[in-house]
């Protein structure tokens, strides 16, 4: 399902995919792929998402003692001075991680699961750090079509959890069916 399902997308998204790069390139310059260093089941990969800050962002958070403490709490900023114009947008449609979908489709992830996270994150799961890694990371997952961005870090492990002790092929069909419209109207992004 996942290699006919990530197949069908890239083909059907490929002229918006494309246009999107050239955005990105045009906008913001190169890199227009940015490559973000996750967890699976299988150890680290590579992430695809399309750039959405700034080319010197690590630098910018490594001068500033309060961003790194409201990272070191989220893994996210709400108002990020890192991301770009263009960034922004991308990130309130989720379109910046459309060129996951060549993750799924090589097997890396699935299109529905918990989150993906680097591996400083997997402490914030605590003991449930091996169940995470027993199931591929999802583009979408039940996090996001729950909250997002608007719940705690804490609840977002919750959820995650949740996913994975109650999966069942109807759970990931009702992610699958609310996940256009919180992207849609980009409810809880950022």
């Amino acid at each position: 399902m996942d290699i006919l399902g990530s197949g069908a997308l890239l083909l059907l998204l490929s002229p918006l995919l494309l246009l999107l790069g050239i955005l990105v390139r045009l906008l913001d310059g190169n890199p227009i792929i940015h490559r973000r260093r996750v967890v699976g089941p299988n150890g680290e990969f590579n992430a695809y998402k399309l750039r959405t800050m700034v080319q010197n962002a690590d630098a910018i958070l490594a001068k500033n003692i309060e961003l790194q403490r409201a990272f070191a709490e989220q893994f996210k900023l709400k108002s990020d001075p890192r991301v770009t114009y263009l960034g922004g947008w991308l990130r309130k449609y989720s379109l910046d991680e459309l060129p996951q979908l060549f993750n799924v489709l090589v097997g890396q992830m699935s299109l529905v699961g918990p989150r993906m996270i680097t591996a400083p994150e997997l402490d914030k799961y605590g003991v449930y750090r091996q169940l995470l890694l027993t199931v591929k990371p999802g583009l979408t997952g039940y996090w996001q079509v729950r909250g997002r961005q608007d719940v705690s870090y804490a609840e977002r492990v919750r959820m995650d959890i949740h996913y994975i002790t109650n999966w069942s092929l109807r759970l990931d069909m009702m992610i699958l069916l609310k996940t256009p419209m919180k992207v849609i109207f980009g409810q809880g992004a950022y």
